[in-house]
């Protein structure tokens, strides 16, 4: 329950500007489609309402009153952009609907704790003063965002990501990865928010109106002058096989193999070009490296179309080290023309409770939904997957929303991303399309062509400037060719991840120093 000083902190002005930072921080993400421009440029104010109420309406807040306000700006947030949480949970893992409501809940209190840790954060610096509180915001915000992560790796819908489509603000992407959007994001929200924070400075409020002036010209220019959408020379073939992710399907492993072959085949000889690489996404299908009539169709679909293909598998490993004897993998498997299964990668970055339950014993009631796709162990590479003289970074489902970790591929030499997914555990929510926007930035910070392959959509193929060349409308069953090319020019975010987001977050720690040090100032 809330105490009188959190019900003091909580007056009707205040209450008004949380629900506005919540509600600006939530529609500047796909809510139930792809995003609007004009909701896009929000990006630019959703910060202010939160910096308002953290440095001139709680100006004489104490820490812990601060570290409520957040908090509740992020439970908020988090309800918003992640609803599709109770979807899952109930449509998918069998939990009634008050316990799918009490999952969602508790999954957005705590990572809520990341907008109290910047509240916090920002109370501190405070003490410096308003305008240095304003002038380390965008560190503070960086530093929070990489913490999202490294920490509770869940680095879903970064403030960068609202601006994927913004040529402008793209170009910082090969350098600085997604964080140099979120920086320059945070920095304009924190130069408006100069004329509401120091309203009788007349140097605040000439900063405000050149940070909103130049706001306003980056994002019209961002997405007015668009690179023109580039398009391959090489073809591939991407199944989306739209099958149920509650394994409703009747068919066995190998008659639903010899189906999809069918689709995959006809789409790649709709023209006379050769397919250079055929893709079958992560998907609920009884597909695993024991299944012969799988192992079989496949290596036969690679042999006829003389192209390689990578499949989402469950992939069986032999291991009497551990109890069971065996280890199982969510893999993408590869079979080459004339040689069939060669090889394979694992995935790594595992979806907790839905790939793994971490604390198992304490979550029991996740067990409908980590029953449904099974226990499954981590793999220990990021290695191309090496096929016809060519490489791929192959990486599965949520592993994209990992910007560190995609870039590796790049790193290791792969000349194009693959992306399998099954984004049906979504359902027809904003999940998928928030999904696609973090996986088109992988493209853009590494320069690679990225070929998106889902169980039910959104299956794509992704130019290097992040735009959608060629799409296949979700919920369908079939196969589509797309084109794209292969690249092999590393960018500095490649070589060097997160190097800017490290730097932003020494230089926070700098800014807090300066800050402690500093005497209390009671007016700014």
């Amino acid at each position: 329950m809330l105490d009188s000083n959190a019900m003091r902190v909580l007056s009707s002005r205040v209450l008004t500007a949380l629900l506005l930072a919540s509600v600006l921080q939530i529609v500047i993400f796909p809510v139930a489609g792809p995003l609007p421009a004009w909701r896009s440029a929000l990006s630019w104010f959703a910060l202010i309402p939160l910096l308002w109420m953290l440095l001139s309406a709680g100006a004489a807040w104490t820490m812990r009153q601060a570290a409520l306000v957040g908090y509740l700006n992020g439970v908020l947030w988090y309800l918003g952009t992640c609803y599709w949480i109770y979807f899952t949970m109930h449509q998918y893992g069998g939990m009634a609907v008050p316990v799918a409501m009490l999952v969602m809940l508790l999954f957005c209190m705590y990572l809520a704790l990341y907008h109290a840790l910047f509240a916090v954060l920002l109370h501190m610096v405070r003490r410096a003063g308003a305008v240095y509180a304003l002038m380390a915001a965008p560190f503070l915000w960086i530093a929070v965002e990489l913490a999202r992560a490294r920490v509770t790796s869940f680095p879903w819908n970064l403030l960068g990501y609202s601006q994927v489509d913004n040529a402008v603000l793209a170009s910082l992407a090969p350098v600085t990865g997604v964080y140099g959007l979120s920086f320059v994001l945070a920095a304009g929200n924190a130069a408006i928010a100069a004329a509401i924070v120091l309203p009788r400075r007349r140097v605040a409020t000439t900063v405000a109106l050149v940070a909103a002036v130049i706001a306003t010209g980056v994002q019209n220019f961002g997405w007015m002058m668009q690179a023109p959408i580039r398009h391959g020379s090489q073809k591939a073939v991407l199944l989306q096989p739209n099958l149920s992710v509650t394994g409703g399907e009747s068919a066995d492993a190998g008659t639903l193999a010899r189906s999809s072959a069918g689709l995959s085949l006809q789409a790649s000889v709709l023209d006379d070009s050769p397919a250079r690489v055929i893709l079958w996404p992560e998907s609920p299908s009884p597909f695993d490296t024991q299944k012969p009539g799988f192992v079989s169709t496949v290596s036969g679909l690679a042999s006829e179309t003389h192209a390689p293909v990578i499949s989402g598998a469950v992939g069986y490993v032999q291991d009497p080290s551990i109890q069971r004897g065996y280890r199982v993998y969510n893999s993408a498997l590869l079979f080459k023309p004339g040689s069939g299964y060669a090889a394979r990668y694992d995935k790594i970055h595992l979806v907790p409770f839905g790939e793994f339950v971490p604390y198992a014993n304490l979550f029991s009631f996740a067990s409908g939904l980590t029953q449904a796709v099974g226990t499954f162990d981590r793999g220990s590479s990021r290695a191309t997957i090496d096929a016809d003289g060519h490489r791929y970074g192959v990486f599965l489902c949520y592993e994209s929303i990992f910007s560190d970790e995609i870039r590796q591929f790049a790193r290791n030499g792969a000349e194009v991303l693959v992306n399998l997914s099954d984004d049906g555990w979504y359902g027809d929510t904003s999940a998928p399309f928030q999904h696609l926007n973090m996986a088109r930035m992988r493209a853009i910070e590494n320069r690679r062509w990225l070929l998106r392959d889902t169980n039910n959509g959104i299956t794509a193929s992704i130019d290097p400037n992040g735009r959608v060349v060629e799409t296949m409308q979700r919920n369908q069953r079939g196969a589509v060719a797309v084109h794209f090319d292969y690249l092999s020019d590393k960018t500095f975010y490649t070589l060097h991840g997160d190097l800017f987001a490290y730097a932003c977050t020494l230089f926070a720690i700098a800014l807090l120093a300066y800050a402690a040090l500093t005497p209390r100032r009671a007016v700014d």
